[in-house]
């Protein structure tokens, strides 16, 4: 992560982030599970399910090139989900999943999406709040 977004990520983390994980919120309050599940069930926002499954019965057509979203609160911490939404380039760099809350260092970006993160730091922390649920 270069620049700005990185300065924007440290900052909205209090300054505390590990190579695996963001511990604090980057919103400084906790999310809300349940509009976090409608962001990562919606098509059109969080686009979770074109790579992703999970314990969505009543959404068709999951990904599968993903890993499954099932358990993945018992597998990672919450600072270590938040780190994998907002940039998970910054543990993969080869990763194809986009970087929710980034806005520099972007490659192919439509001028109307330049300078903006896909989700607020707020979304992010909904996201995170649902994810965590996942046992």
């Amino acid at each position: 992560m270069r620049g700005g977004a990185f300065v924007l990520l440290l900052a909205l983390s209090g300054g505390a982030f590990s190579s695996d994980d963001i511990p604090a919120s980057l919103s400084g309050a906790r999310g809300d599970a349940a509009r976090g599940r409608a962001i990562v069930v919606n098509r059109q926002l969080g686009l979770c399910l074109l790579c992703h499954s999970g314990p969505f019965p009543e959404e068709q057509f999951q990904g599968n090139i993903g890993p499954d979203l099932n358990g993945i609160g018992a597998r990672l911490s919450e600072g270590q989900i938040r780190l994998r939404v907002a940039d998970p380039g910054r543990l993969n760099p080869a990763t194809i999943m986009p970087a929710y809350f980034r806005s520099e260092g972007l490659t192919r970006v439509a001028r109307a999406f330049q300078g903006k993160t896909m989700l607020t730091a707020e979304q992010i922390e909904d996201v995170v709040a649902f994810l965590t649920t996942l046992k």
